[in-house]
């Protein structure tokens, strides 16, 4: 399978140059850029074959099986349609969309013109992800759960601080956070943690007009489980990766949930007894391509699918709606 990129983003490095050399099946085949010359760079660096001078180029090639679009948030719906249209298969980054209804528009499309559609949420498809909702069923019913993801961007003209292109901490950090606590809810085994839970508070700190740089949210279910969501661009809290699940039967304690295979500690605590455990896996990129030529192969998805990814961006809205901003993208 042929697969090429949109844009010469860095990420494209993790989420797909390195991934394709593990991967058998897959060949990196082509790339575009808005700039034709960083495009031809990007493609030298990284022995990628062919360079088209524009998107529209790369999407009406034959040769080319599948894309991955990894430009800026504001641009996922317009070209991962385009691209869907045109008979490709899409690995899109997250967020999937800019808000909720362009998310739906993308699932849509992905179903009328029968191609695969998967949001580049990596940390799902590593083993640590299954072995994570295994430990939640063993807590019993399940009292609070947190998760949490702040990292520095201090840099003003980084994409992440432009509103018009889908900018802003939730639609970065945040997007791992809330799909993170859906994802754990979802494994409790003694009561119904699967709704939508409710906004009970939203802090929310901004760099510049509508551009949220840092939040805390606190969140509920009906029967009393609490959550808690806490991510940044910039804030006081410099690092912070992990997430906490606390239950009846115990805790489970979770550094680095998102890239287990750069380093982790997973350690859950049953009664008296805590047990720590170092969860084997490829790279969440490496495991997330693997996935998505499983789908395109016509298996069934193991997590995350379009309806998950949906919801995570209605989430999202609700949350700027919470905290009277504009969502991301125009919702008309």
């Amino acid at each position: 399978m042929k697969i090429a990129m949109l844009g010469a983003a860095r990420i494209g490095k993790e989420g797909l140059v390195k991934p394709a050399q593990k991967v058998e099946g897959i060949e990196l085949y082509a790339i575009a850029a808005r700039d034709p010359a960083r495009a031809r760079a990007y493609a030298d660096k990284h022995h990628i074959p062919t360079v088209h001078d524009s998107y529209e180029a790369l999407l009406v090639d034959p040769d080319v099986d599948a894309i991955y679009n990894p430009l800026p948030n504001g641009l996922h719906c317009e070209w991962s349609i385009k691209a869907l249209e045109a008979g490709k298969h899409v690995l899109c980054e997250k967020p999937l969309a800019s808000n909720a209804q362009e998310a739906r528009a993308m699932a849509e499309a992905a179903v009328r013109c029968d191609r695969v559609l998967m949001e580049a949420l990596h940390y799902r498809f590593h083993p640590m992800a299954a072995r994570m909702q295994e430990a939640v069923a063993q807590l019993g019913r399940i009292q609070h759960i947190e998760t949490s993801m702040c990292a520095p961007i201090l840099s003003g003209k980084d994409i992440r601080y432009n509103y018009a292109l889908g900018g802003g901490a939730a639609m970065d950090m945040g997007v791992y956070t809330i799909s993170l606590l859906r994802f754990l809810a979802a494994a409790a085994t003694e009561q119904d943690l699967t709704t939508t839970p409710q906004l009970d508070s939203v802090k929310v700190k901004l760099r510049g007009e509508n551009i949220d740089r840092a939040m805390k949210v606190d969140l509920s279910w009906p029967g009393g489980c609490t959550g808690k969501l806490h991510y940044s661009l910039l804030s006081t809290s410099v690092l912070k990766l992990s997430a906490r699940v606390t239950g009846e039967h115990g805790e489970l304690r979770i550094l680095n949930p998102y890239m287990p295979h750069l380093f982790h500690n997973f350690e859950l605590r049953l009664g008296k007894q805590k047990t720590r455990e170092k969860i084997p896996g490829e790279a969440t990129y490496t495991c997330q391509l693997r996935e998505f030529m499983r789908r395109i192969d016509g298996e069934e998805p193991r997590s995350s699918d379009l309806a998950d990814s949906i919801a995570t961006m209605a989430i999202i809205d609700a949350i700027y709606e919470h905290a009277d901003m504009p969502l991301r993208g125009s919702p008309e």
